[in-house]
């Protein structure tokens, strides 16, 4: 390599590609989604609507939104297979372990798999949408020793995925706060599981071997499973004040506090935790849980005022998914579920416009060994 070779480590800053999908303008605190402003998107529009918008590059009229409702609801239902194959894994099998197990096996059953044309990869990624969410809610009840879940058609796509994750049919309010963190969850650019899946489809590989990369990716702390991180420490904090002492005790430990700082927003509030913020307020003033709130904004002072961090989408995702009634160990597959949308609009434009990623490295082991 050339004494002019710049290394980033984590690729920090690095441009990895084009793309029309999204952008994030931090100096603007804009979340660019194909040309409109996400958090308006999310206080206006349905999931539904940016689902479509992704894929399709527009957003939905009224008869093209009915169109793509219906065709999710067609493809709700799991093949048998895929029950007998969750039914078979371990016990303690964490639910993205079961989830990425169950898109791998999907691709068995779709006969467009090798078909890499535009209008293949969108249909396949609707299928893939319709029944991620039944995945990840039925994986985690079957390792549960529970029964599942079919999917109730008569409901709305985020009124029957949050039925299924609770078992119990949810209000309006409920609904629409859910379908709202589907919304902030459906695209960021290009974190690391968007990547690890553009990645793969580079190699001209399908949309289903993409998806399980990304779950991979996903499921780890640093990525999506920080939400998960964030609900278990607000639980063992109890109350405000014992929370502000967990928190310290952290920072005394100089351990990495869940759900603070982000690789992008480094100076500013995370926008989709803003929102979420003001739908945590909602819910906690509707459950009785305003000592939730309370909770959660006091150790977002205190983590401003001693370490100059701010909250992130998962630090507010994490008490709502709780307030909801949902298992904790389901908030990073609920968070996959959302991103569904963005990872299938990044693997059709990848393979429209393809070429096969193959960086190269800093060298920094011996030479000149002798056998």
């Amino acid at each position: 390599m050339g004494k002019h070779d710049v290394f980033k480590p984590g690729l920090e800053g690095v441009i990895a590609g084009e793309t029309g999908i999204s952008y994030l303008d931090t100096a603007a605190e804009e979340i660019v989604i194909r040309g409109y402003d996400l958090i308006r998107l999310a206080e206006q529009k349905t999931y539904l609507d940016i689902l479509y918008l992704l894929i399709q590059n527009k957003l939905p009229d009224a008869m093209e939104l009915k169109g793509i409702e219906s065709a999710l609801k067609n493809a709700y239902d799991l093949p048998n297979g895929i029950y007998t194959i969750l039914s078979t894994l371990p016990q303690d099998t964490h639910p993205m372990d079961a989830l990425r197990t169950g898109i791998s096996a999907l691709s068995g059953y779709d006969p467009e798999l090798n078909d890499r044309s535009k209008a293949a990869n969108a249909a396949k990624a609707l299928r893939l949408i319709a029944q991620v969410p039944n995945i990840a809610a039925n994986s985690y009840r079957i390792l549960h020793q529970q029964k599942a879940i079919m999917p109730n058609k008569q409901m709305s796509y985020s009124q029957n995925f949050l039925y299924m994750l609770t078992g119990k049919e949810p209000s309006e309010q409920e609904t629409d706060v859910f379908d709202q963190t589907l919304v902030l969850y459906s695209e960021h650019e290009m974190p690391n599981s968007t990547f690890a899946a553009r990645v793969i489809a580079s190699t001209n590989s399908d949309i289903y071997g993409a998806f399980t990369g990304a779950a991979a990716s996903l499921k780890g702390n640093l990525h999506g499973g920080a939400n998960e991180a964030v609900m278990h420490m607000l639980l063992e904090g109890e109350t405000k004040s014992g929370f502000i002492k967990l928190i310290q005790q952290k920072l005394a430990n100089k351990e990495k506090i869940m759900g603070f700082g982000h690789r992008v927003y480094m100076r500013k509030m995370d926008p989709r935790a803003a929102l979420l913020k003001k739908a945590l307020f909602s819910l906690s003033h509707k459950t009785g849980r305003q000592d939730l709130y309370d909770m959660c904004d006091a150790g977002e002072t205190l983590m401003r005022e001693e370490k100059g961090l701010y909250p992130n989408l998962d630090y507010y995702a994490a008490p709502v998914y709780y307030l909801l009634g949902i298992p904790i160990d389901l908030y990073t597959p609920i968070f996959f579920a959302a991103r569904s949308a963005g990872l299938s609009a990044h693997v059709i434009e990848q393979h429209d416009e393809n070429r096969l990623f193959r960086p190269r490295v800093r060298y920094t082991g011996p030479r000149g060994l002798q056998p």
